[in-house]
């Protein structure tokens, strides 16, 4: 049984911010947050304009993405001191740079380990297939890496996000929940518009919607020009969103956001199309069995 989609019995929308990302930084928008404190900052404002979700990449001190756990341990009981907003961790990392200015992927080993973090995040998430990540590197996620990732985070109790970036991906998730590794309702987020994963379309979103099994709940990634398009046509289509500096910088045409302002033009236009806004409590309610 596929999801059916009807525009008048749309449930509560679980917001997701996307507040740092793994690569673009101030150079690029001197509102991204990079350290802990500006982290927690800015996780608070977005709980503040109705976020129930803070997706979380870390900087060191020089503001690369690294994958210290003390840093997102730092970041993550920072958050929890300010707001009940829902920590999120990508378990993509970023683009390491190393000290003599060359670029690496952080290994499987080294992206393994974020399920050792203390205070562990309240989900987590893993990237369904391998493929040319913006057709410069390859991002590798193999099954077998998928697989003991999943198998641990059930073990801490960690829900997970199954993110999609092409339509062959989603039978990856779904060869993991035949396994009796991920439960029922999947959560799946549909990555539009990078290079060497499916293009930024409607009719492309539409498609993984109707793949996807009854009962799953979904959200669209789409970013710079794709973001609000996809993401205001996924809202009216019942899906939750993730909004956010990790996918667009800017708030219109040349105008630089703010975290914050990306999460209120969302929470306005579910209010002008008549859907609630999900809590924190109600969004860690409903992700509970989704592990």
């Amino acid at each position: 049984m596929k999801p059916e989609i009807d525009i008048t019995k749309m449930g509560k929308l679980i917001i997701t911010a996307a507040i740092t990302g793994g690569i673009h930084g101030k150079k690029a928008n001197p509102n991204i947050p990079e350290q802990p404190e500006e982290q927690a900052r800015e996780a608070y404002e977005c709980y503040n304009a109705g976020a129930a979700i803070v997706h979380l990449h870390v900087r060191d001190r020089q503001g690369v993405p690294t994958g210290d756990l003390r840093v997102y341990e730092e970041t993550i009981s920072k958050i929890k001191a300010k707001c009940n907003i829902l920590t999120q961790v990508g378990n993509g990392i970023g683009e390491i740079i190393e000290p003599d200015g060359s670029v690496r992927n952080p290994s499987l080993e080294e992206r393994m380990k974020l399920l050792e973090i203390e205070p562990k995040p309240d989900m987590i998430t893993i990237n369904a297939g391998s493929f040319d990540f913006g057709g410069t590197h390859i991002f590798p996620n193999p099954p077998d890496f998928n697989e003991k990732f999943v198998k641990r985070a059930r073990e801490r109790n960690i829900p997970v996000e199954c993110e999609c970036y092409d339509i062959g991906h989603l039978n990856n998730i779904l060869t993991l929940a035949q396994k009796g590794l991920l439960n029922k309702p999947i959560h799946f987020s549909f990555v539009l518009g990078i290079i060497g994963g499916i293009p930024s379309t409607s009719k492309n979103m539409l498609h993984m919607v109707e793949e996807i099994p009854g009962g799953s709940s979904w959200q669209v990634i789409t970013i710079s020009r794709y973001q609000l398009p996809m993401t205001v046509q996924a809202l009216c289509m019942g899906a939750n969103i993730r909004t956010g500096l990790e996918d667009n910088i800017y708030y219109s045409k040349g105008v630089l956001a703010s975290n914050a302002q990306m999460v209120e033009r969302m929470v306005k236009i579910a209010r002008e199309i008549g859907r609630e806004v999900a809590t924190p409590e109600e969004a860690r309610k409903f992700f509970a069995s989704a592990h």
